[in-house]
């Protein structure tokens, strides 16, 4: 394959990316657009809702005014006022990252595959520039520069994640910089650092997949008042699909969610609220059926989701101690184990505290501005947590025979 063809299958890549980003969400706007309002409507209006959701996914501000029928239906103070959307629903972030990482994979296995990658990006660029622009208008505008960088952000570290990944199968590959950097390290700085990322990746992980999974249940035990709001939405099937398509999106802010409710501090629905593991204080929040899930009132057995940090920082030290001790060797091991449980929770800890910045924000006017967790509490807890836990892990381990 040569450089032009090249150059045209990343940007084919590319495109294909946006498009099922953008897809998603207009698919069934569209559908609902020809059945419930019978081609009534301007279908530019539907275009800018999908595309406005696909840039709030990447993290693109979104400036809104409501119009005075809305703002009169909604009843509250301050809904007049134009605000700013922030919050990001996620799952578009993540789908864009993972068709990346496909992308990557794909172009990689191209005779010119850097010049594939630029080009890719490039594209990739331009055609969220031009969401944006035709996305702008009176009633919702994105921020231009924040829609042509950070949706291009997300795809490109998903092309660089596919393309090192894609690379693994060539047998020729030469380490990269930042790696034969890493290896001229003592090893005592090495096994140091290296442990503690990935102990650090290892127990936020961990919380993850937990959070994950109480998630779920939430959702489960809850379904008869998450059905009792669909039914009070009066959105017909069309429409219940539609938010449906939109819930899902918010799928991952709810597990980062669940999971600065095991660390800690919890999360708000909203200024003045609290959602956390000693107890639920909610005011007026929106009818979304997903957020029924919600616990409510003071939980007594709330507590024992703090032991899910602590656990997830002893497991990950006692299954990285024995590498971690044959790196060291058998002189002077004991500082090194506890810088090492240290900085294994600052690595968890600035983890779970960028997916708590990433996943806040604001959701609407009033008392709305504030919806999410604290990203500095969650990250000082969640260091403070795994990184004791880690110490206590790493210095009780089974011994191992170089010990």
């Amino acid at each position: 394959m040569n450089r032009p063809l090249t150059a045209l299958f990343a940007a084919l890549e590319a495109l294909l990316v946006a498009a099922i980003g953008v897809g998603i969400p207009l698919v069934p706007l569209t559908i609902l657009w020809a059945v419930q309002y019978g081609l009534q409507i301007d279908w530019i209006v539907f275009w800018r809702a999908a595309t406005d959701i696909w840039l709030l996914g990447s993290g693109v501000d979104v400036t809104m005014t409501l119009n005075p029928a809305i703002v009169a239906s909604l009843g509250f103070t301050g809904a007049g006022t134009p605000f700013i959307l922030t919050i990001a629903p996620l799952g578009f972030a993540l789908l864009t990252a993972l068709l990346g990482v496909r992308a990557g994979r794909r172009i990689v296995e191209t005779p010119h595959y850097r010049l594939g990658i630029l080009v890719a990006i490039g594209t990739f660029a331009v055609v969220s520039l031009g969401i944006t622009l035709s996305t702008v208008f009176a009633s919702a505008r994105p921020s231009i520069w924040q829609g042509t960088l950070l949706p291009t952000l997300v795809f490109a570290l998903g092309i660089v994640i596919g393309e090192q990944l894609g690379r693994r199968g060539i047998a020729d590959a030469r380490p990269g910089r930042i790696r034969g950097w890493f290896a001229d390290w003592r090893p005592q700085y090495r096994a140091t650092v290296g442990t503690a990322l990935r102990g650090g990746a290892v127990a936020a992980s961990m919380v993850l997949v937990v959070s994950a999974l109480l998630v779920a249940v939430l959702l489960l035990t809850s379904y008869a008042k998450i059905i009792s709001l669909y039914e009070g939405m009066h959105a017909g099937l069309l429409g219940g699909i539609a938010v449906t398509v939109g819930q899902f999106a918010f799928l991952p802010n709810l597990v980062i969610w669940a999971a600065s409710w095991l660390v800690g501090p919890g999360f708000a629905v909203g200024t003045g609220s609290s959602v956390g593991p000693l107890g639920t204080s909610l005011g007026p929040i929106p009818g979304v059926p997903i957020l029924g899930a919600l616990p409510s009132g003071d939980l007594g057995w709330g507590f024992l989701g703090l032991l899910v940090p602590v656990l997830a920082g002893f497991a990950a030290a006692i299954v990285l101690r024995p590498r971690l001790v044959r790196e060291l060797g058998a002189v002077g091991r004991g500082p090194w184990l506890l810088l090492t449980g240290i900085l294994v929770g600052i690595a968890g800890g600035i983890l779970l505290g960028f997916l708590a910045w990433v996943s806040a924000g604001s959701a609407g006017p009033g008392r709305l501005i504030d919806v999410g967790p604290s990203p500095w509490l969650v990250g000082g807890f969640a260091a403070l947590e795994i990184g004791l836990a880690a110490i206590v892990g790493l210095f009780a381990g089974r011994p191992s025979r170089t010990e």
